[in-house]
């Protein structure tokens, strides 16, 4: 019995060495989709939300960039106007090491117009029912050049600041049907208290720059949007001659937030540019 037992404390010793040497061996041998070199040719993502939103209307886009192997930033756009919340994105561009995507949804999409804007390593412009200004309009104007925009009269009280200036939001109750109609109610509601405010002045303010004429753009939108008329954002792809337009079937204004597979996919195309 105790011959036995060496044999066996022997056999088990030598299977352990053979494991050990092979180990290093495993350990490089990495699958292609995990290995360093792989990772680091994807761009990062940068989102840049509109007025009445947050960063967290992103969601469901940034659970599926992540899936995807992405590295994804939703930035805090301060929503004072499109000079001074490019400046700001910028500032995000610039500490990203490699290539950027950005996308701008509503009007932050003439933020971005702006904030790539000399950016070498902008590789791409994504336009989420997003302002693709030229310079010299305003999101007010090309809102009103074509019909169908029902915001204005869902537009709660101005809250005046201490600037002169004035916050404009939407009325919570008219929130869900206006802004967020094919997302559930329950969250639309959520969506409709958490809402940012953007300031008056930033939807008068001229566009300083396009930066969509050198970077190349993709546009998604949805048909029933309500904020921006959707001939408009046709005409805005259109002008920008968009590598790729899709357009969703009864989506909202905030299309990432119900269709956000459709919205990622736009992305990631445009990642892969």
């Amino acid at each position: 019995m105790k011959k036995f037992s060496r044999r066996l404390a022997a056999t088990l010793m030598a299977h352990a060495l053979g494991l050990a040497a092979l180990a290093p061996l495993h350990s490089f041998a990495q699958p292609a989709d995990r290995a360093p070199s792989a990772q680091s040719t994807k761009p990062t993502i940068v989102l840049v939300h509109g007025a009445f939103a947050d960063s967290s209307s992103w969601d469901g886009v940034v659970q599926r960039l992540q899936a995807r192997h992405y590295s994804v930033i939703a930035a805090a756009n301060p929503l004072r106007g499109p000079s001074f919340d490019a400046a700001y994105v910028a500032g995000i561009v610039d500490a990203v090491k490699g290539p950027v995507v950005l996308v701008g949804h509503s009007y932050g999409g003439s933020v971005i117009s702006a904030a790539a804007n000399g950016k070498a390593n902008v590789k791409a412009l994504v336009y989420v029912a997003a302002f693709a200004p030229e310079a010299g309009e305003t999101a007010i104007g090309l809102t009103g050049k074509f019909p169908g925009s029902t915001l204005g009269p869902t537009l709660a009280p101005a809250v005046p600041l201490a600037d002169g200036g004035k916050d404009l939001y939407i009325d919570q109750d008219k929130f869900p049907a206006q802004f967020a109609a094919d997302v559930p109610l329950a969250k639309a509601r959520l969506m409709a208290v958490g809402q940012r405010p953007i300031a008056e002045a930033a939807l008068n303010e001229p566009a300083q720059a396009a930066a969509w004429k050198s970077v190349p753009s993709w546009f998604v939108y949805g048909d029933h949007d309500k904020n921006i008329p959707p001939q408009a954002m046709a005409f805005m792809a259109q002008r920008a001659n968009a590598q790729k337009t899709v357009v969703v079937k009864g989506a909202s204004h905030v299309v990432m937030t119900s269709q956000p597979e459709a919205v990622t996919r736009v992305i990631v195309e445009a990642a892969g540019h």
